[in-house]
């Protein structure tokens, strides 16, 4: 009996062993095809894509602090300089932004240090208040500064201005409206998805009434809120920034459709079913999630679903500008060739202002 113990616990070290080295090994690969991604010109940005979506997202911050920028198109050698002391003055917003940051203790890392969370904290209110300033016609909303603390706490304070305010104009554009209206149509998309797999689930969710209210706060924070492990959030905005801003109504469908035996069981009642799917239990297999997500798009995307009346009532600016969006990130200039440019716009300036020397492209293979 020992012996057949023996040969199993060693088949165990053999069978872990291998798995450990195939990780190993797919993460070498991916990390290869992103610095790869990243060097070509134009940066090839589909690979970027990709590797966000897929199994285990950038890895790293180190990796994040390179793709992110380039998946929204944002020059890291051009950013934003600090805001000053007066973005916080007469700000019509800065009351409401301050109350939500001081309730944001729980978005950092735990075991920070009171007087740095104290410093970035400082940091968030500017942020947010400066990209708001830079863009009058948009509106702060409860849960923005969920999104801003996230890209802060991997990219700084700088490059976090110049991703909330790509993001704000685009992905959560709709969100930044004087009105819910906007927010409510993104919401809409919600049952018909469900609808088109399974219409058991869904027309139990429209006699228990329970809407869509629930997935509000996923929605609009990209899941930052509702998560308590930062790693899970990471890699939640790793696949929300390389998708279509509708991705994230996609992943609480697979929520919902994941958690159908619980709903199936709850008690067909408005505020039963609201408790139940208001709260995402924290151990959910979101790579699975993740992949059924991209699945659903492909299978039902917007324009499919957007065929349903009550979905014709209103235009996106987030849907509606997304392809253009897409487009412009397709001529990025790797970061190599970006900060030799900005040295030569530093030092080599014709007398009216312009590079005297041009650097040539390189297409990648």
């Amino acid at each position: 009996m020992k012996r057949i113990k023996k040969k199993k616990i060693n088949a165990g070290f053999e069978v872990n062993g291998n798995e450990a080295a195939t990780k190993e090994c797919s993460k070498k690969k991916k990390l290869a095809e992103i610095h790869q991604a990243l060097i070509c010109d134009p940066v090839d940005t589909g690979t970027l894509r990709r590797a966000a979506a897929s199994k285990g997202g950038l890895l790293t911050d180190e990796i994040r602090r390179k793709v992110w920028p380039k998946l929204l198109n944002v020059n890291v050698y051009d950013l934003p300089h600090k805001p000053g002391r007066d973005v916080r003055q007469n700000h019509k917003d800065y009351n409401q932004v301050l109350l939500d940051v001081r309730r944001s203790m729980k978005r950092f890392p735990k075991g920070m240090p009171a007087s740095e969370r104290s410093v970035l904290q400082e940091q968030l209110i500017d942020i947010i208040l400066e990209v708001l300033k830079r863009n009058p016609q948009l509106h702060y909303y409860q849960g923005y500064h969920d999104v801003a603390v996230t890209l802060l706490l991997v990219v700084g304070e700088r490059m976090a201005i110049a991703m909330l305010d790509t993001l704000s104009n685009y992905h959560l554009r709709d969100f930044m409206d004087p009105t819910m209206d906007s927010t409510k149509h993104i919401l809409n998309y919600l049952m018909p998805i469900l609808e088109q797999v399974d219409v058991e689930l869904h027309d139990f969710l429209i006699r228990a009434e329970v809407g869509t209210i629930f997935a509000l706060s996923w929605l609009i924070t990209w899941y930052g809120h509702v998560l308590s492990e930062f790693k899970l959030t990471l890699r939640l905005y790793d696949f929300f920034l390389a998708s279509h801003p509708l991705m994230p109504i996609y992943l609480a469908a697979t929520i919902v459709l994941h958690r159908e035996k619980e709903v199936k069981q709850t008690e067909c009642d408005m505020a039963m079913v609201h408790h139940l799917l208001s709260r995402i239990p924290q151990e959910l297999p979101y790579e699975l999630l993740i992949a059924q997500s991209l699945e659903l798009f492909s299978q039902y995307p917007p324009s499919v679903l957007a065929k349903r009346a009550a979905l014709q009532s209103r235009k996106s600016r987030c849907i509606s500008t997304f392809h253009a969006f897409q487009l412009s990130t397709l001529h990025q200039r790797p970061d190599s060739v970006l900060q030799r440019l900005t040295k030569a716009q530093g030092s080599n300036t014709s007398n009216n202002g312009c590079p005297t020397d041009v650097l040539p492209v390189f297409t990648c293979p």
